[in-house]
């Protein structure tokens, strides 16, 4: 082999490292390059102090890491691919042959499919229950029960449900919490600190906070990505050993599309919150619409909840007098328009796409029947009308208002 040709892949240049820009660098390895052996055999893949293999984290995604776990209030973070994940990697590490989950009924549906697939193949048994009312937990955790989720509010149909008094019961009996707090984004609430009225309560939260990164954190709808972040050491390490034993790792690009949307973060958070409502407001008022299903909303299930952990003013969050909420809600149709009438006022918007996720700069609608997603034992979902949610995203209010108004006379 010549030299020029070796010296393409050896050559002895280093770049000076005093380079500093507004953006990170982006590393991408598999392969790490050691100095020596002593200095192989000493390095920790489970420490931050240095890097063994691309899997184990780069600069990259050890800055993304850190970024994320400041966003949630916690101490460490772990990446996954995406946010079912996140979830997937939690209840593998957690749970054992012989344990039980407790899932929310109105929780994000496929976690409770990973339930009742995978976990109950490998002898995990699980429970759905009532998150609107805390004793219905209480009254179903027993000897067996290991791990309790919680998320606000309920995936789809939007009731925020009361967190404080459910992490409460979870530390009471002393059961791991894990919260989905991809509606909240780090910027409604903190997962770990609930604000009860005007104060901040430390460690009243969750044990792990989850979050679905593909939604407003990435802010481009192109992206796959979870986090889990905690702040105990030693249920980082259990969750960590699983992510290494699984092998879920996540590309340097994409983390690097992360750290270049987070800076916008809460100008796009807050910019689609007050569309959302301006949006929810006009359909409320609207005859075609029986029920909003929005937290910030009186009327809507669970308002009063969102109310003293995102709309109080909190001492010293900056929060706005008006709450925070996310760009996200849902309607019930009126009882007189069928599945299909409501589907081709769907199909009539123009703007509004139809899709999953949410949480971009596109609009986006889905239509529900909601009452095949709810287990009748907990109660029958007291709506006899289509439900639609809608994710808004940064087009302009007053072009979707008029999108949303075209498309209504669809239903007839």
């Amino acid at each position: 082999m010549s030299k020029p040709v070796t010296d393409l892949i050896h050559h002895p240049y280093v770049p000076p490292d005093t380079f500093a820009a507004p953006q990170p660098g982006v590393f991408k390895a598999s392969t790490v390059i050691f100095a020596n052996v002593a200095a192989m055999r000493a390095r920790d893949w489970k420490s931050k102090g240095g890097y063994t293999y691309g899997l184990h984290g780069t600069p990259t995604t050890f800055m993304l890491e850190e970024r994320i776990a400041s966003l949630e209030g916690g101490k460490h973070c772990i990446l996954v691919p995406s946010g079912l994940a996140a979830i997937a990697n939690v209840s593998m590490a957690l749970l054992k042959s012989g344990d039980e989950v407790l899932i929310p009924d109105n929780a994000y549906g496929p976690n409770k499919a990973l339930a009742e697939g995978e976990l109950k193949n490998w002898g995990i048994t699980h429970q759905f229950y009532d998150a609107m009312k805390p004793e219905d937990l209480r009254s179903r955790i027993g000897p067996r029960t290991r791990l309790v989720w919680l998320e606000a509010p309920g995936s789809v149909t939007m009731e925020f449900v009361p967190l404080a008094q459910l992490a409460a019961i979870c530390r009471e009996r002393r059961v791991t919490s894990v919260l989905d707090n991809t509606w909240g984004a780090g910027i409604a609430f903190n997962g770990f600190d609930l604000a009860d009225g005007a104060q901040r309560v430390s460690g009243s939260g969750a044990d792990i906070v989850v979050h679905a990164l593909t939604k407003y954190p990435s802010g481009g709808g192109d992206v796959l990505m979870g986090s889990i972040v905690t702040r105990d050491d030693q249920l980082n390490l259990q969750l960590k050993l699983t992510h290494m034993r699984v092998g879920w790792g996540v590309g340097a690009n994409d983390a690097e599309a992360l750290l270049r949307s987070l800076p916008s973060l809460p100008l796009r958070y807050h910019a689609q919150d007050a569309a959302g409502r301006t949006l929810a407001a006009w359909l409320q008022a609207r005859p075609e619409i029986a029920q909003l299903l929005h937290p910030a909303f009186r009327g809507s299930p669970g308002h009063e909840h969102w109310r003293l952990l995102c709309g109080a003013e909190v001492e010293g969050s900056g929060l706005a007098a008006g709450g925070v909420a996310a760009g996200l809600f849902s309607v019930v149709f009126d009882p007189r328009f069928s599945m299909a009438q409501v589907d081709a006022f769907c199909d009539a918007l123009k703007l509004f796409k139809l899709g999953y996720s949410w949480g971009g700069p596109v609009s986006l609608v889905v239509p529900y029947d909601v009452a095949t997603m709810r287990r009748k034992e907990l109660g029958t979902w007291p709506h006899k009308g289509v439900l639609v949610r809608f994710s808004v995203g940064l087009e302009d209010v007053q072009d979707l208002r008029a999108d949303l108004e075209q498309a209504l006379p669809a239903l007839r």
